[in-house]
């Protein structure tokens, strides 16, 4: 493949942390326009890349000429008829997300999203990216099709398009790296940063039975829409998060979560306990894989064609987001990675979480989905009481629509979900597209439930709903914080700083606010929140005292809360064998959990 146009990246200084970048453009427009996104897919906030570049210089042969800046993330190259235009500039790389880019001495990593600039009326055409001059050791992972590339990975790549070219991540160092087959395609996992000693063999073989379970449940026995699969892992001290692409992620995790190598005695017990922090590790692999498939190809209808330049406002996150992550944790279980116990565990953690959200009540998951640009990723004091979450409400509803699907005996939301696939050919949905799929499956309109679910905000009828399906529901006793309605924080240095006052709680009551330190109650100083509980009456009632502003209030607390206030356990029904409504809800229980 001749591609028409060609961007080198290069390290400039590791030290700096700056790539240097050189685009080519064969045969460019008379006044070309240039320029770099505002946005990366699947993260949906303006972030601005374009203030990361400098030293801009244009080309054409030998002969300098004019780069106007249009506006933040806009330039105009005067060019002539003589020539491609050769445009040169750095990026300044420093930022350990999986969202923009990073170099050092010791590793680097970009997007396409946040080095390559796109060429106005060329973005269809093919493109290709040259990488060379690594330093000794390092190597290229990632998940673009080579075009001539040496044993390191370096040299040429492809793209068929800007849209491709900037959809695949790509990581530079010293890696680990492993390969292992899901359902006949090759797949790659590179983890940069893991203690030494790391397992990465458990590692690969927990990510298969992921990815076979995946696979299978979009696609039975045959084979996926892509043909080879990269994770890439940046193992960190601490830090947490992922990004999908559509052949390959990139993810963030903890050193501390990755497993870990035992003695082979212990091998057997080692894998029939996970910690809670490699479960969190798989829950992210699976739940950015299932973004293979639920919104890389599958998305809304407001994304088939990005806009990079702006926001890209859609209703339909907590679709993409929230049923994700309803499969995320399920998908765990069905490939016999957790428990039943552990699957509802995790489950009534996001039931807690929601249900402690004041915002639940002011803002719908429709609106949180259009609000995103604006709200989920700049949360403020004032965010639990505002909003709520289409991550998570969003994978309640599906919660709440499987488990209403499969009490009526008119099929399942995997079917929902195969449904659309084949509805839209792997392509871009509206919302009347999935209500379309949802009375097909269920055998009549669940538009009642979708305005109620998705555009009010109302609970959801979780307890109902799970009941049925043979879990058990226990309210537990409220601790303090929730009795108060209050989120500190806890240092030797900063004492205990209130970071969130719950809207109705008994903190808002008493006039706590975010900032404000606690120093005492009553007579009795407070040096750890737990101390409050031995120290408040029996009633609850007592006088704070607070330092806002090197001001000193007295503020009079009354420690009540709902019963209903506290954690929701869930656990499975036992089904005694003379009860035929247990016995059908166990039944209901097994086939939602194993799918």
């Amino acid at each position: 493949m001749t591609s028409s146009i060609l961007h080198r990246i290069e390290i400039a200084d590791a030290h700096a942390h700056q790539f240097r970048v050189t685009l080519t453009v064969p045969q460019p427009a008379a006044q070309q326009r240039l320029s770099l996104p505002a946005w990366i897919p699947g993260s949906y906030l303006v972030r601005e890349f374009a203030r990361h570049l400098s030293q801009l210089q244009a080309r054409q042969g030998s002969r300098e000429i004019a780069l106007q800046q249009l506006d933040k993330a806009t330039w105009l190259a005067a060019c002539d008829g003589r020539g491609a235009l050769t445009v040169s500039y750095l990026v300044y790389a420093f930022d350990t997300s999986v969202r923009t880019a990073f170099l050092d001495a010791r590793r680097g990593f970009f997007n396409g999203t946040s080095v390559f600039l796109r060429v106005a009326g060329r973005e269809a055409e093919p493109q290709a990216v040259e990488m060379r001059g690594l330093p000794k050791g390092w190597r290229v992972g990632t998940a673009l099709p080579a075009l001539k590339t040496d044993a390191r990975g370096q040299g040429l790549y492809r793209a068929a398009d800007y849209d491709e070219l900037v959809d695949h991540p790509v990581e530079l160092g010293d890696f680990w790296r492993g390969e292992f087959k899901a359902a006949g395609v090759p797949h790659e996992f590179i983890v940069a940063g893991a203690l030494p000693d790391f397992d990465g063999e458990r590692l690969l073989a927990d990510a298969r039975r992921i990815c076979e379970a995946e696979i299978a449940f979009w696609h039975g026995r045959k084979k996926p829409h892509f043909k080879r699969y990269v994770f890439m892992l940046n193992a960190v001290d601490d830090g947490y998060g992922g990004l999908e692409h559509r052949a390959s992620t990139a993810l963030i995790a903890a050193r501390r979560d990755l497993p870990q190598r035992t003695p082979a005695p212990a091998k057997t017990e080692a894998r029939a306990e996970l910690s809670e922090g490699y479960v969190t590790l798989l829950g992210l692999i699976s739940h950015e894989y299932f973004h293979t498939w639920n919104v890389k190809r599958l998305r809304p209808a407001e994304f088939a064609r990005y806009d990079y330049t702006q926001e890209n406002y859609t209703e339909l996150l907590w679709f993409f987001e929230g049923f994700t992550s309803y499969y995320d944790d399920l998908l765990l279980l069905r490939a016999g990675l957790i428990d039943d116990a552990r699957y509802l565990k995790l489950l009534a953690k996001t039931v807690t979480g929601v249900l402690a959200a004041p915002g639940r009540q002011v803002q719908s998951v429709a609106q949180s989905s259009f609000d995103a640009w604006v709200k989920y990723y700049r949360g403020d004091e004032n965010t639990p009481n505002a909003t709520i979450s289409y991550y998570a409400k969003g994978s309640l509803v599906a919660l709440a629509l499987d488990l209403t699907l499969r009490t009526r005996g008119q099929g399942t939301l995997d079917d929902v979900m195969r449904g659309l696939w084949a509805r839209s050919d792997g392509g871009p949905i509206s919302q009347d597209d999935i209500a379309a799929v949802l009375h097909e499956v269920g055998g009549r309109s669940m538009a009642k439930e979708l305005q109620a679910w998705v555009h009010g905000t109302g609970d959801l009828p979780l307890k109902e709903l799970l009941q049925r399906a043979g879990v058990s529901w226990t309210q537990q006793a409220p601790t303090l914080v929730q009795r108060l309605g209050l989120r500190v924080s806890e240092s030797a240095l900063t004492g205990i700083k209130v970071s969130h006052v719950l809207r109705g709680g008994a903190a808002e009551a008493a006039g706590l606010a975010a900032g404000d330190e606690l120093l005492g109650v009553d007579d009795w100083r407070l040096r750890r929140l737990d101390e409050l509980l031995r120290l408040l009456p029996e009633d609850g009632s007592a006088t704070l005292l607070v330092s806002r502003d090197q001001r000193l209030l007295h503020l009079p607390l009354v420690a009540a809360a709902a019963a209903d206030s506290g954690a929701v356990a869930l656990s499975p029904a036992p089904a005694p064998a003379d009860n035929p409504a247990a016995t059908a809800a166990q039944s209901l229980r097994q086939a939602w959990m194993r799918g």
